[in-house]
């Protein structure tokens, strides 16, 4: 089921057939080692097909989501991109019923704006819905979703532990 699109890509929930190409993104160091507060790779293909199916399961809940980022051109899954509320906050302050937009590519994908054209695509898929507004949270070694965040416009919030246990570098769109 197609979310939304823009000139270059297709952003859909995941089918079974993309489970090969999500272990080929997540069984990578180069990419795995900046999610979650305690970065590992995918360990196997089995993983990949849950991982899609809890992905489908939060994108039943409009407008958030965890999708597939599909080329237009070729048909490849590129990436993932998501729209989703925070964690409750690990640095003891009560929530705010914030959300993220993310993404997560292939280093096949990478260089080529395709994070920037999906993310834009996923902040105004959260607007349209009435998200007033959308946070990105990036490691502060990430140099390229850093890049990302300031393509987007987004505006630093600076370094924070209030999401996923460990210092990230806030955004605000």
């Amino acid at each position: 089921m197609v979310v939304f699109e823009t000139e270059r890509l297709v952003v859909r929930h995941w089918s079974e057939d993309d489970g090969d190409r999500v272990f080929d993104i997540y069984r990578r160091w180069e990419v795995s080692r900046w999610l979650g507060a305690e970065p590992r790779v995918m360990a196997d293909r089995g993983a990949a097909s849950k991982a899609m199916q809890r992905w489908n399961e939060r994108g039943r809940t409009a407008p958030y989501g965890v999708w597939a980022v599909e080329e237009r051109a070729t048909g490849t899954v590129a990436g993932t991109v998501l729209l989703v509320p925070l964690p409750e906050p690990s640095d003891g302050t009560p929530g705010r019923g914030e959300v993220e937009v993310g993404w997560h590519f292939h280093p096949d994908a990478w260089g080529r704006g395709l994070a920037t054209e999906s993310a834009r695509g996923a902040i105004a898929h959260g607007f349209r819905a009435g998200i007033g507004q959308i946070h990105a949270v990036v490691r502060p070694d990430n140099v390229a979703s850093l890049a990302v965040c300031r393509r987007l416009g987004m505006r630093s919030l600076g370094r924070t532990t209030r999401w996923y246990g460990t210092e990230l570098e806030a955004f605000l769109v």
